[in-house]
């Protein structure tokens, strides 16, 4: 049992925290000594602890998509756009922001398996090359000197995300998180997507540390959830205005 909740600024104890920046909310949850500088990326988000305690955080697990990388908004307009050189006809774009690949592809063909196959390989290998994430654009200016104030003050910093393997290493690589990071790890890669835990269980597992000592930071219900059920101290960001996520769940 995971005993948590999370302060999305509703109760007047927790307002002021939960609209600190980005930054300054792993530095105090981390126990640094002191903030790091703010994040712009992230301002006028809300930005809380999720959990109860505050043992030493040891490492921190960050999620990719709409955290380190804002391109929730991009992938769903590039699917619908490639999509509709299909036959699809969209009346708006459906935001499908904090799923995994699996839903996202039932989602658009639940029927067909084949056709649903089909349409998600030429998708991979010819429409997202020649339609790349901007990530110069996208990629979040403040993750990289984060993670280094993590790492001189003894803390790792590692990406758990449900997207796949190719996707996070491109990401580590345009924002140049190499040696910022202690672990990769994909939802591709464990036996569960989220919200299941497996991988931030898995990740814990790889670095050798325990869920009390590690700080997940999320930003969907689903990625919230997995972090919960990990049993770790949880970082829960508002979705940027326009992206559209179910928050009933989140207590």
């Amino acid at each position: 049992h995971v005993e948590a909740h999370l302060l999305i600024g509703t109760a007047p104890d927790c307002c002021d925290r939960a609209a600190e920046p980005w930054a300054a909310a792993i530095a105090r949850t981390t126990r640094m000594g002191r903030s790091l500088r703010a994040a712009p990326f992230f301002k006028g988000r809300v930005c809380a602890p999720a959990t109860k305690g505050d043992g030493m955080i040891k490492a921190v697990l960050f999620d990719m998509d709409g955290v380190l990388v804002d391109t929730e908004w991009f992938y769903n307009r590039r699917r619908c756009a490639y999509l509709e050189t299909k036959g699809f006809v969209f009346d708006e774009i459906p935001d499908l922001s904090g799923t995994n690949d699996i839903y996202v592809w039932e989602y658009f063909e639940p029927d067909d398996a084949q056709r649903r196959a089909e349409l998600k390989r030429e998708y991979v290998e010819v429409y997202m090359k020649e339609h790349p994430v901007p990530y110069d654009e996208l990629k979040n200016p403040d993750a990289k000197p984060v993670m280094e104030a993590l790492r001189e003050r003894g803390v790792a910093s590692a990406i758990a995300s449900s997207g796949e393997k190719h996707i996070i290493e491109e990401l580590v690589e345009a924002a140049d998180l190499r040696d910022c990071l202690a672990a990769t790890v994909s939802g591709h890669e464990v036996s569960a997507f989220k919200p299941d835990p497996a991988v931030y269980l898995r990740t814990m597992e790889i670095l050798g540390v325990s869920p009390e000592e590690c700080l997940v930071v999320e930003d969907s219900p689903l990625g919230i959830e997995a972090g919960l059920r990990a049993g770790c101290r949880t970082l829960a960001l508002r979705p940027h205005e326009g992206v559209s996520l179910d928050l009933s769940l989140i207590h």
